[in-house]
């Protein structure tokens, strides 16, 4: 046996011994992370194995469904899809759901190896589907009628949007046009290359149109979690793109993000705001992941520092960049895996005001899981303001053992309900007045 595979083996015990000692421990109280002033707690780094704990994939048994807040209801728009990761609501009315996964990844240490033992008993990994399906629900009971395979033998897809008459798709390698006539149920044609991106780490590539339809906004994360394999492999990544729809040329519009995902348009100030992940190995809470607005040119930190100008000592410096990093606007707590993002306007869902509503996917480093649970951050005059709001939850058992499900995209319906894409769960959520 070689001393590499000896550390592997002895990585893995360790990383099961860690889980079985936090699974069934009473960690006590925390105070999460959050809001506009956070009080983060200082950086403790885990060394080489941070921690690792996540609860089984087990999915919903019969019957089972989230718990809902006061006033609302939850039902299944759909089930049985192929680890779901986001949706699009198209104009008539029909709901797009890409369905990919993430893949395990190369095995370079001991940590990797851990980490793709832990994510595969946890559902992050599988094979992927590569496809987007549609759903119709056009008699308006909540339950579709249409089912269909509407594009295949895709890249990873992620994101989607539709300007005029041309459907957008980020794969993890590429954005892709595709021709799309209303009503349609099937893409057939091919696809037209309009930018190129590297594939791996962070795979996820979402997609935003601008309000008039010229420019496409492409979040792209990290390759890693602090440049620990040098910044060479980062370049041209952990950033928001600008794709512009008449040239097809593109420029980075904001950098330092770890791993952006959900974007989203606030609609008082007409500002594109984003979650973002944030790096791991530093503590429960530290540093929080979180919500801002994204200011053309902007630079967040990733990965010299963290919540403006807090310096993450593991990452060889940059003065310059530091002194540069913007902070944030609403922290979400550590490691939520703050993913989905929409707009909800005031009283669609009634009792609830208007603001930016959140899936997270949930946290599978710290001692206390956190995340797993759709939740909305309330808006004022344009920016956050208070405490979120429980939407859904349930998703975690309360012993932290098992998960039925995984929160990721979330999207308003045509008819005002919200959609609630659930990857462990393989279904799509949906909540409506009760």
């Amino acid at each position: 046996m070689t001393l590499f595979f000896f550390l592997v083996i002895l990585a893995a015990l360790a990383a099961v011994a860690l889980w079985w000692f936090y699974r069934g421990r009473h960690m006590g109280s925390f105070t999460p992370a959050m809001g506009t002033s956070p009080a983060i707690p200082k950086a403790k780094p885990q060394g080489a194995l941070p921690m690792l704990k996540m609860p089984t994939a087990r999915g919903w048994e019969p019957g089972e469904k989230p718990v809902v807040a006061a006033g609302l209801k939850v039902t299944p728009f759909a089930t049985n899809l192929k680890h779901p990761r986001w949706a699009y609501v198209l104009p008539n009315g029909d709901v797009l759901v890409a369905e990919s996964s993430s893949l395990p990844g190369t095995v370079k240490n001991v940590r990797d190896y851990a980490m793709n033992r832990v994510m595969r008993r946890a559902g992050a990994t599988r094979p992927s589907a590569n496809q987007i399906t549609l759903l119709r629900d056009a008699d308006g009971d909540g339950v579709p009628e249409v089912r269909e395979v509407f594009l295949k033998d895709l890249s990873q897809p992620f994101g989607m949007a539709l300007v005029g008459d041309q459907l957008y798709i980020g794969n993890t390698d590429s954005v892709v046009a595709f021709p799309y006539e209303t009503g349609q149920t099937v893409i057939t044609a091919p696809g037209r290359k309009l930018m190129e991106m590297k594939p791996g780490g962070h795979w996820t590539r979402n997609l935003i149109a601008s309000a008039d339809g010229s420019k496409l906004y492409v979040a792209v994360g990290s390759d890693s979690n602090i440049a620990e394999n040098g910044l060479e492999p980062e370049a041209g990544r952990a950033c928001i793109y600008e794709l512009d729809l008449v040239t097809e040329k593109h420029r980075e519009f904001a950098g330092g993000l770890r791993n952006p995902v959900g974007m989203a348009w606030e609609p008082t100030n007409g500002l594109l705001w984003t979650v973002v992940n944030e790096r791991d190995g530093l503590g429960d809470e530290t540093p929080p992941d979180y919500l801002t607005s994204v200011k053309d040119g902007g630079f967040y930190g990733w990965p010299f520092s963290y919540w403006g100008q807090t310096v993450d000592d593991r990452v060889p410096q940059d003065a310059a960049k530091v002194a540069s990093a913007l902070a944030p606007d609403y922290a979400l707590g550590g490691h939520t895996a703050s993913l989905g993002l929409c707009w909800l306007p005031e009283n669609t869902l009634p009792g609830l005001p208007s603001g930016m509503v959140i899936g997270q996917h949930g946290s599978w480093n710290r001692s206390k899981l956190s995340g797993y649970k759709v939740i909305l951050v309330p808006f004022a005059n344009g920016l956050p303001q208070g405490a979120p709001v429980d939407i859904l939850s349930g998703f975690l058992a309360e012993d932290e053992k098992f998960s039925r499900g995984r929160p990721v995209g979330v999207a308003m319906a045509k008819d005002g309900a919200l959609l609630a894409v659930d990857d462990v769960g393989d279904a799509v959520w949906r909540v409506t007045a009760a």
